[in-house]
């Protein structure tokens, strides 16, 4: 089993390897997926929680219109506003995560831990200007028994187009003047969208009762595939 440190090895060497990848020759470049950058992102966001607290972890990187379950969908900004951060924070560590082709956005998934209870968390992370990630939506739930916790943090990226073809990124989401969208677009809903270069989607849908499903689906030969699905049931009150 990976210590701590050795997870953390593993994303400095990501994230050596993502910078290698982007030191391309000028005309070549274009957004690519970094995996290690993400990992990062939750390993930073994890220990701030533990140094600083639970809730001003997630405000500090929260990006705008961010949304978490508490147990319904709410704003980050307006929900956690004036909320104290709890005595002892959740703990977590990262499992998996799927890079969109661009690296536009990166779902992670993993296991976090109370004092009283373990689960599992999703949270889908979006590429700011700065090159940076910050998470748009946070959830998960409880569950009986700890994850299994693996060898080695799995990346998956989504398949690109191939190098040269006529047409690459035509269906690229685009700005105003029609250029492909390179920075962070800003969501409609954070619940359900899908990433820049439209490699990655996900789907978050949620029944009268309060129960809701979670679907990732990211493009692997040729076609949109579902590679990640949860479902959270309502809580007895």
């Amino acid at each position: 089993m990976l210590t701590r440190m050795n997870r953390i090895a593993l994303t400095v060497t990501l994230l050596a390897l993502s910078t290698a990848a982007v030191a391309a020759p000028r005309q070549t470049l274009r957004p690519t997926a970094n995996p290690g950058g993400v990992i990062a992102a939750e390993i930073g966001f994890a220990a701030l929680a533990q140094e600083k607290g639970q809730w001003t972890a997630f405000r500090t990187t929260a990006a705008k219109g961010a949304k978490m379950f508490a147990p319904g969908p709410v704003l980050v900004a307006e929900y956690l506003k004036n909320r104290k951060d709890p005595p002892v924070a959740v703990k977590w560590q990262p499992h998996k995560v799927w890079s969109s082709c661009d690296g536009s956005i990166a779902v992670t998934r993993g296991a976090w831990q109370r004092p009283d209870s373990v689960g599992y968390f999703i949270t889908v992370w979006q590429r700011q200007k700065d090159g940076g990630y910050r998470w748009v939506l946070d959830q998960g739930d409880a569950l009986t028994q700890p994850l299994a916790e693996p060898d080695a943090i799995d990346g998956v990226v989504a398949d690109c187009p191939a190098p040269g073809h006529r047409g690459d990124h035509k269906d690229d989401l685009r700005d105003a003047k029609g250029k492909p969208l390179t920075g962070p677009q800003a969501f409609a809903d954070p619940l359900s969208a899908t990433s820049n270069d439209r490699s990655l989607a996900w789907t978050t849908t949620i029944d009268t009762a309060g129960a809701r499903d979670f679907t990732l689906h990211l493009r692997k030969d040729g076609a949109m595939r579902d590679v990640l699905h949860a479902s959270v049931m309502p809580k007895a009150r």
